[in-house]
């Protein structure tokens, strides 16, 4: 089995009283994450899961005295994608609040359903976590550096779910499968998208602009949504754990990008398998921006592996001159290029230097990667 590097942050939360909450993709393993902290919990366990029909109607309409009908002599109760049921805010309220000695661990895969459910009704009582799929330092620590680098271009073009990784040779088989199960079932579920082929064309289009700066407005029109609808389904897509934003830094020259965004993929193999393009890398023409955004989905693991939080942007002004990424934390500025060609004589814009002496830069190529993946400021 594949070690978690979450279970660390959450093992030492399973003492107290607070609800745990883990959010993430479907299938990305949080089901095998609560089977390994499994050892931790109090017993007796009972487990229920969302997905299924008579877990939602037990749980709909809750009541402190129905709760402890339903949870008995249980000392842990475990809720697997726990945004199917409805009222799960106020189940899990009136548990912590009046069930003593009963500690709530959920999941979910949809943070725009769940997070509204909870947030209010658990203000001050839940710890949260997000789980991605399988992080290059993961694959480190389970195999090694040399196996997981030279691997590389495997995850540039299927990802790392952990069906994926755990089936080598059946990658794309097992990616369609994937994506067609359940890359839009919350959304479709809970949304009721009337026509779904026009989120299929916005998640296309988006796979074709990885890398770039994004126009709602442009996106509207390729795929027959108005621009208020585009962000819309941007947003559910981000919530339910398919993309991410990353916006722009403006702070000190006149000529910087303000309010602009990009858009990645949280995985490389769903972004090639809603395009159905698996070429080898020495055979495509968008490698840079596969490779760009993996860096950035494995910045999005490791930060919320080490429950790390800070502000992440891309710079570029007017001028098209451009960071790949920037991340601050306590002030300071850290301004990373992402290059595919180790050696490469990319330097970082003077004018950024300039407006930011006290950013430190760093170019990225697969020379140097794990510079940024392992040790970038642990």
């Amino acid at each position: 089995m594949i070690r978690r590097a979450i279970i660390d942050q959450i093992i030492p939360k399973i003492a107290d009283n607070k609800a745990i909450i883990i959010y993430g993709p479907r299938q990305a393993g949080k089901s095998t994450l609560l089977k390994a902290l499994h050892p931790h919990f109090q017993t007796p366990v009972l487990s229920l899961n969302g997905d299924e029909t008579d877990v939602r109607s037990l749980l709909k309409d809750p009541t402190s005295t129905r709760l402890r009908q339903i949870i008995g002599q249980a000392r842990t109760l475990v809720i697997d994608e726990a945004q199917r049921i409805e009222n799960i805010g106020l189940c899990l309220k009136l548990i912590v609040d009046n069930i003593p000695g009963v500690k709530v661990i959920v999941t979910g895969s949809s943070a725009f359903e769940l997070s509204n459910s909870i947030n209010e009704p658990l203000t001050g009582r839940k710890w949260e976590f997000y789980l991605y799929p399988i992080a290059f330092e993961e694959m480190v620590a389970h195999s090694s550096l040399i196996e997981e680098k030279r691997l590389i271009e495997g995850r540039l073009l299927f990802g790392a779910y952990p069906e994926i990784i755990l089936n080598p040779g059946q990658e794309k088989e097992r990616l369609s499968e994937l994506t067609n199960s359940y890359l839009y079932k919350d959304i479709l579920t809970w949304e009721r998208i009337q026509k779904p082929e026009k989120m299929e064309r916005l998640i296309q289009a988006l796979a074709f602009q990885v890398g770039q700066e994004v126009s709602y407005n442009e996106l509207g029109q390729m795929t027959g949504l108005d621009n208020q609808t585009t962000e819309k389904y941007i947003q559910l897509l981000e919530k339910t754990f398919i993309l991410f934003r990353l916006g722009s830094l403006s702070r000190n020259l006149r000529n910087e990008l303000k309010k602009s965004r990009k858009i990645y993929f949280v995985d490389n193999g769903i972004r090639n398998a809603v395009v159905s393009q698996y070429n080898p890398l020495g055979l495509r023409t968008d490698t840079g921006a596969l490779w760009e955004n993996y860096l950035m989905s494995e910045r999005l693991k490791w930060l919320a592996n080490h429950k790390i939080h800070g502000q992440r942007y891309f710079w570029r002004t007017h001028a098209q001159q451009e960071i790949d990424y920037v991340e601050e934390r306590d002030g300071q500025l850290n301004a990373f290029e992402f290059k595919w060609k180790p050696g490469s004589t990319h330097r970082i814009p003077s004018s950024f230097i300039k407006a930011y002496p006290d950013a430190i830069t760093k170019v990225i190529d697969p020379g140097n990667m794990e510079e940024f993946l392992l040790s970038f400021l642990k």
